[in-house]
């Protein structure tokens, strides 16, 4: 099978994951799971993303559809297509799988994946993480991990923008 089919394979619909979800299971390893826009995937992204999948067995992220981000950061975003900012984060060796949701939240996504760990950067309190009593609920660990200061894709954004 050829590199690019393997990050493919890596994308999953929200019917796929079963099959998934009862291998991992079945092996006893542990699901982590954080979700985002990664519409312009930088350094800040790229740390999170490794911190996250250190703390789990396998990682799966959750996200958000073009129109979701439309929705959630206005119409002149995404700048990429939900394709091929889905085959970004699959190309990454620390992210396992990567599942798209059309909702503001993934808070149904995360009835369906139920991981032991969830994940969000530091700009979050934890209590107020999206799914945050659904995972404790079960037992499950809501952390808060830490943003590395200066990337976000806004910034980014701005700074093409500006031309500096």
């Amino acid at each position: 099978m050829n590199t690019y089919k393997r990050l493919k394979n890596k994308i999953l619909t929200k019917n796929e994951l079963d099959d998934i979800l009862l291998q991992i299971r079945e092996k006893g390893l542990t699901i982590g799971f954080t979700n985002g826009c990664f519409d312009i995937l930088h350094k800040g992204h790229i740390r999170y993303l490794a911190d996250a999948s250190d703390l789990a067995d396998v990682l799966i992220v959750g996200l958000n559809t073009d129109s979701s981000v439309k929705r959630l950061k206005g119409p002149n975003r995404p700048l990429q297509d939900q394709e091929s900012r889905a085959i970004n984060l699959s190309a990454l060796v620390f992210v396992d799988y990567v599942v798209m949701f059309d909702e503001d939240t993934p808070l149904e996504l995360l009835k369906i994946i139920r991981p032991n760990i969830l994940v969000k950067g530091g700009d979050y309190q934890i209590e107020t993480i999206v799914g945050y009593d659904l995972v404790t609920s079960y037992g499950g660990r809501v952390i808060a991990l830490p943003l590395v200061k200066g990337y976000s894709t806004t910034s980014i954004i701005k700074k093409i923008s500006s031309g500096t």
